[in-house]
């Protein structure tokens, strides 16, 4: 069985901490046979159904799926959705959301699925690969992400940044599981059928990498390791918190969201690294 590293650390929160729930929204599931990293999405409303717990729910309604290797994973992700939608009676573009990234491999084969942004890097024999969902980023970089232009201009996040991002929250939540938008997992199962995902013979797989884009932005949007090839060679090397620590520490000389417009100072984090056995 390969080796399975984990490293979170939680974000700063945009409403007051709920004392029952957990710190971070992000979840890191681990089974013998899978890994699933999900990072439930923030919400500006206080006292209502989090992205944090959706993203637990549907780990514990992912759980006993993932343990079924003959079982397709878009499946197994639409099955879990609706399962949720079942039992809490979530409706689509009221219920709260997460991504979900899942991985599962057995003698022969590896099997990644990506919904939303986080990504799951695989090293194999022929190099870094990987598996991308591109869709909330695209919408992102359209006209209207109001709070990134008042980030650069130095307004940082004091008053005013709540409101700013919650205008353009509410513009992006329009978007959210509908053509041409982005798909993510919520109240809607079909959506699973729209992740991106790669299947490679177990043999070529080296090492993995699973991560909610607390760490992603490490190398997407800091640039602060030029590929995924350095920021897994600092995971071997020292493990997957220090990369936590690095993306940290770059986050806090931009304290003022001036070079990295954010939503939140720190984000929510998790690594998930998954070592094969003679990595």
């Amino acid at each position: 069985m390969p080796n399975v590293e984990v490293a979170e650390r939680a974000g700063d929160r945009l409403t007051p901490p709920d004392p029952a729930a957990n710190p971070s929204e992000d979840v890191v599931l681990v089974l013998p046979n899978a890994v699933a990293v999900l990072d439930g999405a923030t919400s500006l409303h206080p006292g209502t159904r989090s992205g944090g717990w959706y993203a637990a729910r549907l780990a514990e309604a992912l759980e006993p799926r993932l343990a079924d290797p003959g079982a397709d994973l878009a499946d197994v992700l639409a099955d879990a959705i609706a399962e949720l939608v079942a039992t809490f009676e979530l409706r689509p573009g009221a219920a709260p959301s997460s991504t979900a990234s899942l991985l599962r491999w057995d003698d022969e084969r590896v099997d990644a699925l990506v919904l939303a942004d986080s990504p799951i890097v695989l090293s194999t024999a022929d190099g870094m690969r990987p598996v991308i969902d591109e869709q909330l980023a695209s919408l992102r970089s359209r006209p209207g992400a109001g709070y990134r232009d008042r980030l650069r201009s130095g307004e940082g996040f004091g008053a005013g940044h709540r409101d700013a991002l919650g205008t353009s929250m509410d513009r992006t939540s329009r978007w959210r599981n509908v053509d041409g938008g982005f798909w993510v997992a919520e109240a809607v199962p079909d959506a699973a059928a729209h992740a991106s995902r790669l299947r490679l013979a177990r043999r070529d797989v080296k090492s993995v990498m699973v991560m909610t884009d607390g760490v992603s932005c490490g190398v997407q949007e800091y640039g602060i390791y030029p590929d995924w090839a350095a920021m897994l060679d600092v995971a071997l090397r020292d493990g997957p918190d220090a990369v936590l620590g690095q993306v940290r520490a770059a986050e806090r000389s931009d304290p003022n969201g001036v070079r990295w417009p954010r939503p939140k100072r720190h984000d929510d984090q998790a690594l998930a690294l998954v070592r094969s056995a003679d990595t």
